[in-house]
């Protein structure tokens, strides 16, 4: 009878150290299970996936301050590429200019309504003039806030009959803003000005 008892206690003993040691490695599996999934979720959030051209294209997101300088320039060139490239067409100057008003101040306002005022929209217009530029260097300081820059560019204004060359310098200044649909980058192009805007060469079309 006291070896049954033995028996029975040692069995119990024994079951108990086997679900010990079963609820030890359930639990340490779902501390895994935990963290892996953190892990997961944590490397996941740090990735986004941007469309282009129907495509998903990964990258990988940073704080802002990392990626201002190469914001800052590409905000500088889409506004150039929008106030300067222009068709003898109304409504695809002003869908343009319109682009390129959201990424500036008044001052590109005032220049836009100057050369409004001088018919020169007109004048590409009835001439059938078009005009395209290339953003040759952007240069900017970011160790000053609002973050001055300076725009180096080649503007080529296609005639009819002949083509000409031109160089253009401008300057301002950039404010951060919030980002909209409008205005990607959440900047704002402030004190623009042109300093230079000179003839490098024409040439006959042929």
């Amino acid at each position: 009878m006291f070896k049954k008892i033995q028996n029975i206690d040692t069995s119990f003993r024994q079951f108990r150290l086997f679900s010990f040691c079963i609820m030890a490695a359930t639990s340490l599996i779902c501390i895994y299970t935990v963290y892996t999934s953190f892990k997961m979720v944590t490397s996941m959030q740090s990735r986004i996936y941007v469309l282009a051209n129907g495509k998903a294209l990964e990258a990988y997101s940073s704080d802002r301050k990392d990626n201002i300088p190469i914001e800052a320039k590409d905000h500088i060139r889409t506004f150039h590429q929008f106030f300067f490239t222009l068709d003898p067409d109304e409504q695809a100057i002003k869908s343009t200019i319109t682009k390129a008003l959201y990424l500036a101040d008044e001052s590109a306002k005032k220049v836009y309504n100057n050369l409004q005022e001088n018919k020169f929209y007109s004048g590409l217009i009835s001439g059938n003039v078009n005009q395209t530029i290339k953003v040759d260097s952007v240069q900017i300081d970011v160790n000053q806030y609002p973050y001055k820059f300076r725009c180096y560019a080649t503007q080529d204004i296609i005639r009819p009959t002949t083509i000409s060359k031109r160089s253009l310098i401008t300057e301002g200044e950039l404010r951060s803003v919030s980002r909209t649909e409008n205005n990607s980058h959440g900047f704002l192009i402030e004190r623009w000005n042109t300093i230079e805007n000179r003839d490098i060469k024409t040439v006959n079309r042929n």
